[in-house]
């Protein structure tokens, strides 16, 4: 366990070093933080902290720099996340309000994210799996076709056109759109398909042919689209990294960011509505972010319940305070929008 003093050092070298890039001395701290004590104690603070492994030398006569393990005290001794400034909340609720679907505020989100914390955004759709459904409309396209629409809570909406056995009426198919939205509308999609698998002997026998096709393509729909997507933006906020902080090469990170199944998987942690998730370094399961940070949080239309995830991915020098602020603010007014939709 290290004293405050000595937490202060470490602090006072993460924001020099985060906003510098240059690796930070017992001079330069000195003449920019009022630590209270001698040139000498800072030293030996140093010195201390080196031995801990919360800082290193990147080479012979060159300041200190911190590791992941500096870094995760850092955050973890974050007493508050800085909050956001009344005109950036402002611009980030006028952004996002002016989104029309839940494809405009996905894409929204992630290009104002990645412009909020100059790193890599990245934002899963809302999952299937955690949504549910608010309505069923059927759509009487002709006598024997017939528009089925999905729309779930979370603003997702699914299409599918289903040809029918026999022609059907327009009282008809009110009947039938009575008939599905009785049973799964307000429920989980998850539940859908035990909810809906005896509909078929509730109906007049004459409509029972068309009610199971409408079923069959309601049902497919919701195995074809499993599959959780992810939108991606700001990856070349990478190149404004110094040497430091991709040895060797950025490749693996680029490489990594391509994976839909990696990105997923680092959204995973952020299940939360309420927690802001921080992974540094070495904690990150994928070799190739083992250089990079990632930050995420749950999102959702409630505020203790996460249908997706968001988050950022950056280097391990980042502005830790910034990033978990613009990542908490940005989820907010997005669980807002779905909220009201």
């Amino acid at each position: 366990m290290l004293d405050d003093r000595k937490l202060d050092v470490l602090r006072a070298i993460v924001e020099d070093y985060v906003s510098t890039n240059e690796p930070v001395g017992s001079k330069v701290l000195v003449e920019r933080h009022q630590l209270g004590v001698s040139p000498a104690t800072i030293r030996n603070d140093m010195g201390t902290l080196e031995d801990e492994g919360y800082i290193t030398q990147p080479h012979t006569s060159a300041g200190r720099v911190p590791t992941d393990k500096g870094y995760r005290l850092f955050v973890d001794k974050l007493s508050t996340v800085k909050p956001l400034s009344t005109a950036e909340r402002r611009a980030i609720e006028e952004f996002l309000l002016g989104a029309v679907d839940l494809d405009d505020v996905v894409n929204r989100s992630v290009r104002l994210l990645a412009q909020l914390t100059r790193q890599v955004a990245v934002v899963q759709y809302p999952s299937l799996t955690r949504s549910s459904v608010r309505h069923v409309e059927l759509v009487r396209l002709s006598e024997t076709r017939l528009m089925v629409v999905l729309i779930t809570d979370t603003g997702r909406v699914e299409q599918r056109i289903v040809e029918l056995p026999k022609a059907v009426t327009e009282d008809e198919v009110a009947s039938l759109r009575t008939a599905f939205n009785g049973r799964i509308a307000g429920r989980k999609l998850a539940d859908a398909a035990s909810l809906v698998t005896d509909l078929p002997e509730t109906v007049d026998p004459a409509a029972r042919a068309n009610l199971v096709a409408v079923m069959s393509t309601l049902l497919e729909t919701l195995v074809e689209r499993v599959d959780e997507r992810v939108a991606l933006a700001g990856t070349a906020n990478l190149a404004r990294s110094g040497a430091l902080d991709f040895p060797g090469t950025i490749r693996p990170v680029l490489e990594a960011l391509e994976e839909h199944v990696v990105l997923l998987r680092l959204l995973g942690e952020g299940t939360d509505a309420q927690t802001v998730h921080v992974s540094i370094g070495g904690e990150n399961p994928h070799e190739g972010l083992q250089t990079t940070s990632v930050v995420t949080t749950g999102y959702g239309a409630d505020a203790t319940t996460a249908v997706a995830s968001l988050g950022i991915v950056g280097p391990t020098r980042m502005d830790y305070p910034g990033a978990m602020a613009a990542v908490r603010a940005v989820a907010r007014y997005v669980g807002q929008i779905l909220a009201e939709a």
